[in-house]
């Protein structure tokens, strides 16, 4: 039977997704918790590995397995073994043609970001940070450049190890509520660093250090060199996989809505 499995996550006690010898990976403490509940070691694949402090509201895995239990069952003996931070949402049983990445039409992240002269305290590792005003115009007119394919180079982190930097996104959505703004992007798939490279650029224009055309002058460039610094990893959030409806899998988690 192959299995699906909607995972939520802290990111900020661990060293990204995907497993490393230190085992402080969600990956490892995910497959550790699987074997402990099944008795059996249990390898997942992933719909979209995040970086360290990056965070997950519905991170989509598959696996193998022999065993046939409850969805229920998968969810609750599951999270029985993980850590606080780290939470099955959801189990589904797919049929073998089902791959939780190459099945995926599109992958959706959003970054939280407060707006304020005081730094983050209790939601400290969960948000991002600007302490000079931001103005949503420039912003939002600025990531109409990038939308669209395109060869997202100046984006790219050094160590991505992507086929090509060409990708097409689809979607970039601003809004505000209170001192708290965020930041949606959809697109078929991401480059290392892409999201944290763009959000660097969109608060440069958003404080006036730039103009909202220099963010396609940085696209054009091709050059890493040209865009901002990468941004804090810390108000990521990976949404998740979007899916064809034939498979019938959950769109989104409870804590989607949530965010501010």
């Amino acid at each position: 039977m192959r299995l699906a499995l909607g995972i939520s996550y802290n990111g900020q006690a661990y060293q990204g997704w995907q497993s490393q010898l230190s085992g402080q990976t969600v990956q490892d403490k995910l497959e550790k918790a699987l074997g402990q509940f099944t008795g059996q070691r249990v390898s997942t694949l992933c719909a979209g590995r995040t970086d360290s402090g990056v965070h997950g509201l519905m991170q989509v895995v598959h696996f193998d397995t022999p065993l046939e239990r409850a969805a229920s069952s998968w969810v609750r003996g599951t999270n029985a073994f993980l850590p606080r931070d780290i939470a099955v949402e959801w189990a589904q049983a797919v049929p073998p043609a089902f791959h939780c990445r190459a099945s995926a039409l599109s992958r959706r992240y959003a970054y939280i970001l407060l707006e304020s002269p005081v730094r983050p305290s209790v939601d400290a590792g969960r948000v991002g940070w600007a302490y000079r005003p931001l103005d949503i115009g420039p912003m939002q007119q600025a990531a109409a450049h990038l939308l669209g394919e395109h060869d997202f180079t100046s984006f790219r982190a050094s160590a991505c190890q992507a086929l090509s930097p060409i990708k097409t996104l689809q979607r970039i959505d601003i809004s505000r509520r209170g001192a708290y703004w965020r930041f949606e992007f959809e697109a078929n798939a991401f480059l290392h660093h892409m999201i944290r490279n763009i959000m660097g650029c969109l608060i440069a224009v958003g404080q006036h250090k730039h103009p909202s055309d220099w963010v396609n002058d940085v696209l054009l460039a091709r050059n890493r060199d040209a865009a901002a610094p990468t941004f804090s990893p810390h108000g990521l959030y990976f949404l998740g996989p979007r899916y064809a409806p034939h498979w019938g899998l959950p769109d989104r988690t409870p804590a989607y809505d949530g965010l501010p």
